[in-house]
C-alpha cells in the first residue's frame, strides 16, 4: 500500500468520481424523511423537528452509502472490466487494499457514532455494514447471484431495509418516533420509492444478455410495469400510514399527484423509440416525493 498521505488523496478522488452529489442529497432527504414520517405516524399529536441525533444519523447513512459503493467496486470488478472500463479499481485510481482499510475506517466511525446515541443503534449500524460484506460473498460463492438479477435484487434490497432499520430503531431510542407498528410498516413507503428507481434505471427495450437488467428477465414492459407497481405501492403505503383525510392541509395528498411523474416516464418509454428507459422521471419522482413527507412532518401536525 502507498503511503497514508497518497492513499488518502486517492480515496478522494474516488469518492468524488463514484460517490456524486445527488447520492449525498439523497442520504439527507432519505433519513430526515424516514425519521420524519415515522413520527408523524407513531406520535401525530407533537411536531416533529430534526435534533443532533438526526445530524448523526445522516452523517452515519451517508459515509455507510460510501462503505457499500466501496463494496460495489470490489464486487462487481469483473463484470466491470468489461461493460464500465472507466471505473478506478478497473484503471488503477485506487486499489482494493486502500478501498479496504476506507472501509474499515468509515465502518469503526459509524458504529462509535451510532453507539453514542444508543446501543441499539450501533447493533443496527453493525448488521447493515456486515451484511454488505455478506452480499460480497455471496455473490463470489454463487454464480446465480452475480448472473441472475432477480435473484440478486431479493439477495441485495435487504441491505436497504436494513439502513431503514438502523433509522428508526435509533430514533425511537433517542425519543423521536415510539416503537409501534406503524414505525416498521414505513418500511414500504421506502422500499417502493427506491424499488421503482431501482426497476426504471435498469430497464431497456433491447434484450442485452450480458448485462444485468430487470427487462431482460421481465421483458420492457413487465420491468416498466414493476417500476410503477413499486411506486404505486410507496403512495398507497403513505397514505394508509398517515392518513391524509384527517387533516386539512392539501400537503397531506401531495404524494398521489406525484404519481404522474413516474407514469409520465413509463409513457415516454414505452411510446417512443429510445433504447433505454429515461431515468429523469424517476429520479424526480423519489427525490419530490422524499421531500413532500418532510414537509408533512414538519407540518401537518
Amino acid at each position: 500500500m502507498r503511503n497514508p498521505l497518497a492513499s488518502a488523496a486517492r480515496i478522494v478522488r474516488f469518492t468524488a468520481v463514484m460517490y456524486k452529489p445527488h447520492y449525498l442529497l439523497y442520504g439527507v432527504l432519505w433519513v430526515l424523511a424516514l425519521e420524519g414520517t415515522a413520527s408523524l405516524v407513531t406520535q401525530p399529536e407533537s411536531a416533529w423537528r430534526p435534533a443532533g441525533a438526526t445530524l448523526v444519523r445522516i452523517v452515519v447513512v451517508a459515509f455507510v452509502l460510501l462503505y457499500l459503493r466501496m463494496v460495489d467496486e470490489q464486487k462487481d470488478l469483473e463484470y466491470d472490466r468489461v461493460h464500465n472500463p472507466d471505473r478506478p479499481l478497473v484503471t488503477g485510481a485506487v486499489s482494493a487494499v486502500e478501498l479496504r482499510v476506507a472501509m474499515g475506517l468509515i465502518a469503526l466511525g459509524a458504529i462509535a457514532g451510532s453507539l453514542a446515541l444508543s446501543v441499539g443503534s450501533g447493533v443496527m449500524i453493525a448488521v447493515a455494514l456486515a451484511y454488505g460484506l455478506v452480499l460480497w460473498g455471496l455473490e463470489w460463492l454463487f454464480a446465480t447471484v452475480r448472473t441472475n438479477i432477480m435473484v440478486n435484487l431479493f439477495v441485495t434490497y435487504p441491505v436497504q431495509l436494513l439502513v431503514t432499520g438502523y433509522v428508526v430503531v435509533s430514533a425511537i431510542d433517542t425519543g423521536e418516533v415510539r416503537a409501534q407498528w406503524q414505525a416498521a410498516a414505513i418500511a414500504g413507503v421506502f422500499a417502493g420509492a427506491f424499488l421503482q428507481f431501482e426497476f426504471a434505471r435498469k430497464t431497456s427495450r433491447e434484450r442485452r444478455p450480458d448485462e444485468l437488467l430487470y427487462s431482460n428477465a421481465l421483458g420492457a414492459k413487465g420491468s416498466t410495469a414493476a417500476s410503477l407497481l413499486c411506486a404505486v405501492a410507496a403512495v398507497l403505503c403513505d397514505i394508509a400510514l398517515v392518513r391524509p383525510w384527517e387533516y386539512s392541509s392539501l400537503l397531506a395528498w401531495l404524494p398521489v399527484p406525484l404519481l404522474l411523474m413516474p407514469a409520465f416516464g413509463a409513457l415516454k418509454f414505452l411510446r417512443g423509440d429510445r433504447a433505454d428507459y429515461p431515468p429523469l422521471p424517476a429520479v424526480v419522482f423519489i427525490l419530490a416525493l422524499y421531500l413532500t413527507l418532510i414537509g408533512q412532518a414538519l407540518t401537518l401536525p
